[in-house]
């Protein structure tokens, strides 16, 4: 395609849901990804350990699959894409025994929430949250302010809401619940950023996270998070967009304060009619990607001083059999969480900080198979697990990598004494390697940089540019780096790509 209206830079799903949305609109629509094999970014799959064993490199469970705004205007399912369900949603043992597990059904999330009196408080919570939820997720994704779904939302509701989120997510847990396997559940999904259980306003997060799992799951596409990039691939061409692979962007073309085109690492230049919406990071493209004249200086010195959220340790393994954890809900469940206590957790948030490597490491831990056995053998099964860590080490991460992925194996031996023997082969990205896979996750961050709530609303990335437009006119940012941030919703690329279809109108 020769001279689009517009350029999107990457095609992770931010972008290529933007792309989508201007595609729709009758614009021409060119998407640039540097991968030269696949699009996609982070949320792809690969046979990383054996042939047949589908592992996803990044995302590997959508728990805004059904509820995104954008994607349910985008009609993924009636496009083709297939969402499933394990039993659980998520299943939080510790050592001693005791567990908690998130379910969709309400009856079973009454009878194994830690115990009875929790059950039955977080079954009353989950009923509160179907009420509010698609009124809330408006209020929380759209680009901000949204005050509509805040006036749909009602005053009663509210109320009720600033109760719970207003607080740190150990503050909310401590609230509702009264043992500590129901305690430990609330603040490890923050976790699943650098929001730890002790962080000023954590709670709305992992309360997100956490209830969006009672209504549409922890869900996973048939086939890989790659059938989810391939949906939105095939809706972009049947509108008449096009993806060219192996095309790094190398510098964005700004005349007379307006973004006019890209070059690329070969030396071409493409020209954009309209605009270009760039899915990369927010210093990548103040700091690589634009020259110091189009920048303000201001700007620049923020983002050298960006602050990233925390690295990020994936491993992948094919297993002979299934994971035989201790816990029987733990071997139906999606996704099982690694953590003892609070404590144990805002123990581990306190040494990433520190820039220790975790002694007892903090995992989620992703069981795609149980839900989709598409993606192994017969007989075999897919594991991923991945902890927070340091971004950055003295040295660099090859010295301490191997001994860090023997250490997560050993924690999930400890829950499910027999682990081991099922490995039939195993792959890890440190976070150097998860960056050099993907140029947005700086340091292993999956986040769009840090959470914080410092880091959220007017201040993401940087204000007064939080929303989607930056100092260069016609180029928006639509990465996780804007607002709403992390997780795979396709909200930071759907609002951009609004807001500049209203700028081209």
């Amino acid at each position: 395609m020769r001279d689009p209206d517009f350029i999107v830079i990457g095609s992770g799903p931010n972008g290529l849901v933007a792309a989508n949305v201007l595609a729709r609109r009758g614009y021409r629509v060119l998407v640039l990804e540097a991968h030269p094999r696949r699009p996609g970014g982070a949320v792809a799959s690969e046979e990383l350990t054996r042939p047949g064993f589908i592992h996803d490199v990044g995302a590997g469970f959508f728990s805004f699959g059904r509820s995104s705004p954008a994607f349910r205007e985008l009609e993924l399912e009636a496009a083709g894409l297939r969402w499933v369900n394990a039993h659980f949603e998520s299943c939080h043992p510790a050592l001693d025994g005791t567990y908690a597990c998130i379910a969709r059904d309400p009856h079973e999330q009454a009878a194994h929430f830690g115990s009875p009196a929790d059950g039955a408080a977080f079954a009353a919570l989950a009923r509160f949250h179907a009420g509010v939820e698609r009124n809330l997720l408006d209020a929380l994704l759209r680009p901000f302010p949204a005050l509509l779904p805040l006036v749909k939302l009602g005053v009663p509701a509210l109320a009720r809401l600033a109760t719970l989120l207003l607080r740190s997510s150990g503050g909310l847990a401590r609230s509702l619940f009264e043992s500590e396997a129901a305690r430990r559940v609330i603040p490890s999904l923050g976790l699943h950023v650098d929001v730890g259980p002790e962080d000023t306003l954590g709670a709305p997060l992992a309360y997100v996270l956490g209830l969006t799992a009672t209504t549409g799951g922890y869900a996973v596409p048939v086939g890989g998070a790659r059938a989810l990039t391939n949906t939105l691939v095939t809706m972009l061409e049947q509108h008449g967009g096009h993806l060219m692979l192996g095309a790094e962007v190398t510098r964005v073309i700004v005349r007379g304060g307006r973004a006019e085109g890209v070059v690329l690492a070969n030396g071409e230049q493409i020209r954009a009619r309209l605009g270009v919406l760039a899915d990369t990071s927010a210093p990548g493209l103040y700091l690589a990607l634009l020259e110091r004249k189009d920048v303000p200086r201001w700007v620049r010195r923020r983002m050298r001083r960006f602050e990233l959220g925390f690295g990020t340790f994936k491993l992948d393994w094919a297993l002979s059999a299934p994971v035989p954890w201790r816990v029987e809900a733990a071997r139906r469940s999606a996704v099982v969480h690694a953590a003892e206590s609070i404590d144990d957790l805002t123990r581990f948030a306190r040494e990433v900080r520190s820039g220790r490597v975790p002694e007892q490491p903090y995992l989620v831990i992703g069981q795609h198979t149980l839900a989709d056995p598409s993606r192994a053998p017969a007989g075999g099964h897919t594991l991923y697990a991945y902890s927070r860590v340091p971004p950055y080490l003295p040295g660099g991460w090859h010295k301490e990598a191997e001994r860090f992925a023997d250490r997560v194996e050993e924690r999930i031996e400890a829950l499910a004494p027999g682990f081991r023997q099922t490995i039939l082969a195993r792959h890890y990205f440190a976070p150097s390697e998860l960056e050099a896979m993907d140029a947005n996750l700086l340091g292993g961050d999956l986040g769009g940089g840090s959470n914080a709530w410092y880091h959220q609303l007017v201040f993401r990335p940087v204000f007064p540019y939080f929303r989607y437009r930056t100092p260069v006119r016609g180029l928006y940012l639509c990465s996780s780096y804007a607002h709403p941030g992390a997780g795979v919703h396709g909200m930071c690329g759907f609002n951009a790509a609004q807001i500049a279809a209203r700028d081209a109108a």
